[in-house]
């Protein structure tokens, strides 16, 4: 499938080298901050000096709410497209920037909008759930929005309802199993990090740290979720690996995450998931990592790459958007 298109401003080069220092850009990143009357969002799957920067570090509904409370003028969104956007349509009067419009996601980008709609087609009468790692042209055809953290919630919430989830379908596998949905008709798209990764791999690990408890993300195929002990939302494996008696965990989901995860539990020994290629470091999201200090640095002073959605997609998506955060009290 095509890339879908961004829009936006045109970003910034992606190597940038402004001549400073990391602690003249975290000075300079605060300094414009102030200035802006920003706030900084960032994700878990961000760098981990980007995460130390931000006035608030979440996932994907913890953002979402943090996003729709502010009162800042500017939103400088350190994470990928479709969150920035989702921003931007619950504040259509607030610049929202990001460090490099090119952040994109494959779930995202495998669910073109044209393609999504003529798919739904095959499924009249029924409630569309869309998680929100999707674009807003597929959020404004969509009745609710959900996150990993309360899909489930949202799946039983409608009862007997016919149902299509869309766009991941590992996920949607997980909440039909978790709400005794198996009716539930999927959209075939994945996140290339949470596809990634080796059972035969993880399986060696286990057998090396026999103590380990295994914990992972729903977006993960089912050859690894059926090895953890506890799976849930970014938010949610940091809180668990936190309060778990365990010393020693393997984590399923994108490494980023493990910055926040070693603070939240200091002591213990985290072990990232390992992917099918020993060569590459494919537990890493490569649009996540596109943002930079640098980038972050210019957006706040240059005010762009600026997000943007066309005013008729963004009131059409805003319906389920708020309707997902009513359900998430």
């Amino acid at each position: 499938m095509d890339k879908l298109p961004v829009i936006g401003n045109p970003s910034p080069t992606p190597d940038v080298d402004l001549g400073m220092t990391p602690d003249e850009l975290e000075e300079g990143i605060k300094k414009l901050k102030k200035e802006r009357n920003a706030v900084i969002l960032a994700h878990y799957y961000q760098e981990s000096e980007i995460q130390d920067l931000a006035d608030f570090v979440g996932d994907s509904l913890q953002l979402s709410q943090a996003a729709a409370k502010t009162q800042a003028d500017v939103i400088a969104f350190c994470g990928v497209h479709f969150m920035a956007e989702t921003a931007k349509i619950l504040n259509p009067t607030k610049i929202v920037v990001i460090p490099d419009l090119e952040a994109g996601c494959s779930l995202a980008d495998g669910c073109p909008a044209p393609v999504f709609a003529k798919w739904l087609e095959q499924y009249p009468g029924h409630k569309v759930i869309s998680y929100i790692n999707c674009s807003a042209d597929v959020k404004a055809m969509s009745d609710i929005i959900c996150t990993s953290s309360n899909a489930v919630k949202i799946v039983k919430a409608l009862g007997d309802q016919k149902i299509v989830f869309a766009p991941d379908r590992h996920l949607g596998a997980f909440v039909a199993k978790q709400a005794n949905r198996p009716d539930i008709a999927l959209w075939q798209g994945t996140c290339i990090v949470h596809e990634t990764f080796s059972e035969k791999r993880l399986l060696g690990l286990m057998a090396a740290n026999p103590d380990a408890e295994v914990i992972a993300h729903p977006d993960c195929h089912e050859g690894i979720l059926r090895h953890a002990k506890h799976i849930a939302s970014t938010s949610g494996l940091i809180e668990y690996a936190k309060k778990s008696p365990a010393q020693t965990f393997i984590v399923a989901t994108e490494a980023g995450i493990l910055h926040k995860m070693q603070q939240a539990a200091p002591g213990k020994k985290l072990i990232p998931a390992p992917p099918e290629d020993e060569s590459c470091s494919c537990n890493e999201c490569p649009h996540m990592r596109r943002n930079t200090l640098e980038k972050l640095y210019l957006c706040l002073r240059d005010l762009k790459p600026q997000v943007d959605v066309p005013e008729a997609t963004r009131v059409r998506a805003l319906v389920p958007i708020q309707r997902m955060l009513e359900m998430s009290v």
